[in-house]
């Protein structure tokens, strides 16, 4: 469905070398625009926040996605399966590997303190 977008000059200016990746911009930008109002886990945001704050060993080990976020990498699962991932898919799926690593690295760590400290 076409639809037509009035914008300023100077956002039409920066848009111009990316006018063939339009669409791709606006979905992300619309995925971002939606999980800002997320709480809890379902954005990596708050997953890396949370880190952040140096949590006890036993918040870490926690740590697990959303329902919604688990939805979404199960979505970009099934499409790997069937159809392939689009570029932008695939940018998103090396954002949660990456993240997924972190936390897995971070779980590691708490595990150990738990077993050193007797826990």
């Amino acid at each position: 469905m076409p639809t037509t977008v009035t914008i300023d000059d100077d956002l039409a200016n920066q848009l111009k070398p990316y006018e063939a990746q339009l669409s791709e911009i606006l979905e992300l930008g619309i995925r971002e625009w939606q999980a800002r109002d997320d709480s809890g886990y379902s954005g990596l945001n708050s997953v890396l926040e949370k880190l952040a704050a140096l949590p006890a060993p036993e918040e870490v080990l926690a740590l697990h996605p959303t329902p919604p976020l688990q939805e979404r990498i199960d979505v970009l699962l099934e499409k790997n399966r069937t159809s392939g991932l689009s570029s932008t898919d695939q940018r998103e799926w090396d954002k949660y590997e990456y993240v997924e690593h972190l936390v897995r690295l971070a779980k590691t760590s708490a595990l150990r303190k738990l077993k050193a400290s007797g826990q």
